[in-house]
């Protein structure tokens, strides 16, 4: 077989293979699946290329891509979906149009839009081959919609819900603030001197107004926001708008009437930042965001929804709606906090660092919290960078929210170790210890280590003595009698070691570092609330309602709408133990020699307990820093409980007495 017929028998056999495998003529609804593909994925390029040249005629390329990705970008679009069905039937071989009915749904900023169109595919034969194309129109944007007519949206910003105090007066409220700007066309050539007036006044930089200025949209008539100033720099105001081309407008703003007395609690808002956006749905550019406080804790239900329509504007004027969604202000949050009482606890701090609650420890109803020293939200949202760094570095950290951390409480941990050990028999009320001494050690193994007492009375020492007179070397002593397993458990019952069921996330108190009392110093030593011992202030103020309702340990509210009298720990003690206690810590205050006795007053009668931590010590003999605590309640009416912590008090244990002291007083006028 020569090479010639070879290969004519290899064409025919190739000739026949082809013809076997002849692709049928594509049907309208395969091309149209195609192009449902493209454009559920947004892919406009491949769209338009599968249009007919009439649709193509309608709007250009490059029109018609960019209008596609603006109104789906403006509105949001997101979910799109396009659902049609596949005729069972092939289509009649001499038919040069076909019909498919489609749905379109998706979700946009105005909710959800769904309508049904028909796509109109037009057959084209080219070289032997059949396809279809689409003759796109404008109604496969929105039904009804005509070439002429244009997308319109409209935002409603919805109102963001205000955060008030147990009497309905504003912590956090809807109000207004200075937005000072400048209109570059009026600076007529006094563009330097009038940008260093305005950064010197306004405490910024005259590159960040630069860099506002030189921002692509500007035009020389247009008003460029330079910067936001609270509502009560009139004085600031006045000197802006002396300025030529300066113009200061009242804008919507977030006030906060407490200012730095309740700003750890509250927090405030700032600008929305990209990451802001992306970890969080319904964000823009522009929107604002809780930071820090309840503002942010709160932030879902006080943000509230936006409303906004879709709607199509007619060359005459008309529209028709295709979406819309109402707005939803946000939503009040009301607090058991007392505005005034609030105030009063910040004042009494006078600018040292500290910490106080103050809760009615029968109902659990938090009056207030406080934590010093502090920062003025009004201020602090409109600071920039620099100004914020300044206020971070600042020795006494006013941005530290004290009634967040645990700390060391000294002797207000004393009825707590008082009343483990009563309860495991331990102790008894009536029984003494002989202290011979000021210094004590359990042996000769604590080598150099020392627990030292205040006061000597120069007789054996009961509970009640011990309590009175803050006696560390007899809690040490009953704190090794415990024992460290026993110790732990009842430290436990009180909810140390336990997250705090509290409506603002705050530290639990602990134990130990490592929840274990390893030694008898570490012992002995956590017996008088040294150690590594620490109580939250909150849960601090928690455990001592045990000493007022039974043995039961009151769950702290904070929230006008929670159950108020809710127990969150049941029977921590029994009755003789809570009797035992409570009158003891009464005779701390109404004892002339009781270390609380400064809180002594006819007609109010307080109980409580004082004490003196040291913190930052190393070595035994080193100085420490003192921070004086003191907790009290009154005994009559028992309707308020005051927690209080002063840092760095050095002696002056009295301070805070005497600052819980006028608390009390002032709440009862």
């Amino acid at each position: 077989m020569n090479h010639k017929r070879i290969l004519r028998l290899l064409c025919l056999f190739f000739l026949i293979i082809l013809t076997g495998c002849k692709s049928e003529d594509a049907q309208p609804s395969d091309v149209f699946t195609t192009y449902v593909k493209y454009w559920s994925n947004q892919n406009f390029t491949k769209m338009y290329e599968m249009h007919t040249p009439e649709a193509k005629k309608i709007m250009k390329k490059d029109e018609f891509v960019e209008r596609y990705k603006k109104i789906y970008g403006d509105l949001e679009v997101k979910d799109l979906k396009i659902d049609f069905e596949k005729p069972k039937d092939k289509i009649d071989p001499d038919a040069k149009t076909a019909t498919i009915p489609f749905k379109v749904t998706m979700n946009t900023l105005a909710g959800p839009v769904e309508f049904e169109q028909k796509a109109k595919l037009v057959k084209v034969e080219k070289e032997d081959k059949v396809t279809w194309q689409v003759n796109w129109n404008t109604g496969f944007i929105f039904a009804g919609m005509e070439p002429e007519d244009r997308v319109g949206l409209k935002t409603t910003k919805a109102a963001r819900g205000e955060i008030l105090d147990r009497n309905g007066n504003g912590l956090a409220i809807n109000g207004g603030a200075y937005e000072v700007g400048i209109i570059p066309g009026q600076m007529e050539g006094k563009d330097g001197e009038i940008k260093s007036q305005v950064a010197s006044i306004l405490g910024i930089s005259v590159e960040s107004i630069d860099k506002a200025l030189n921002a692509s949209w500007v035009q020389p008539d247009y008003f460029v926001p330079i910067k936001k100033i609270p509502n009560t720099q009139t004085d600031v105001v006045t000197q802006l708008e002396n300025i030529p081309a300066v113009t200061v407008n009242k804008v919507e703003s977030r006030v906060y009437p407490l200012g730095e007395a309740a700003a750890h609690l509250i927090g405030y808002v700032d600008g929305v930042t990209a990451e802001d956006i992306e970890k969080n749905k319904g964000y823009a550019p522009g929107d604002i965001i809780g930071k820090r406080g309840l503002e942010q804790l709160f932030e879902k239900q006080l943000k509230g929804e936006n409303g906004a329509s879709i709607y199509l504007k007619k060359p005459d004027g008309t529209t028709a709606t295709i979406a819309e969604k109402p707005v939803k202000n946000g939503k009040n949050i009301q607090l058991t906090i007392d505005s005034t009482l609030q105030q009063e606890i910040m004042a009494k701090f006078n600018g040292k660092a500290g910490t106080s609650v103050a809760m009615n420890p029968k109902t659990g109803e938090m009056l207030a919290m406080v934590s010093s020293p502090s920062f003025n939200p009004n201020e602090y949202m409109f600071l920039s960078s620099s100004q914020r760094k300044t206020i971070e570095e600042n020795s006494l950290q006013p941005l530290l929210n004290r009634f967040v951390y645990p700390q060391t409480p000294g002797s207000v941990m004393k009825p707590f170790t008082a009343a483990i050990g009563l309860e495991t028999n331990k102790i008894t009320a009536d029984q003494t210890r002989n202290i011979t001494s000021k210094q004590w050690q359990k042996d000769s193994s604590w080598g150099g280590y020392f627990v030292t007492r205040v006061t000597d009375p120069g007789r054996p020492v009961n509970l009640k003595d011990a309590l009175v007179f803050s006696d560390n070397i007899y809690f040490a002593q009953t704190a090794l009698d415990i024992g460290a397993d026993s110790f732990i458990d009842g430290l436990k019952k009180f909810g140390f070691d336990e997250e705090i069921p509290f409506t603002y996330p705050v530290k639990a108190s602990q134990i130990s570092n490592d929840g274990k009392l390893n030694g008898d110093v570490l012992l002995a030593d956590s017996g008088y609330g040294q150690g590594e011992v620490q109580t939250n202030v909150v849960h601090l103020a928690a455990g001592y309602t045990a000493f007022i309702n039974d043995g039961n340990m009151i769950k702290p509210i904070l929230v006008n709408e929670e159950e108020p009298s809710q127990v969150w720990k049941k029977s921590v003690i029994s009755t003789n133990t809570v009797k035992t206690i409570a009158e003891d810590l009464r005779e701390v205050v109404a004892n002339p020699r009781g270390t609380g006795h400064l809180a002594n007053m006819d007609g109010l009668p307080l109980a409580g307990k004082t004490g003196t931590a040291e913190v930052g010590k190393t070595t035994q003999g080193e100085q420490a820093q003192e921070n004086g605590w003191f907790v009290a309640y009154n005994t009559d009416t028992q309707d308020l409980l005051v927690a209080m912590m002063m840092e760095s008090i050095q002696g002056e244990g009295k301070i805070v007495v005497n600052a819980v002291k006028e608390i009390f007083e002032s709440y009862k006028k």
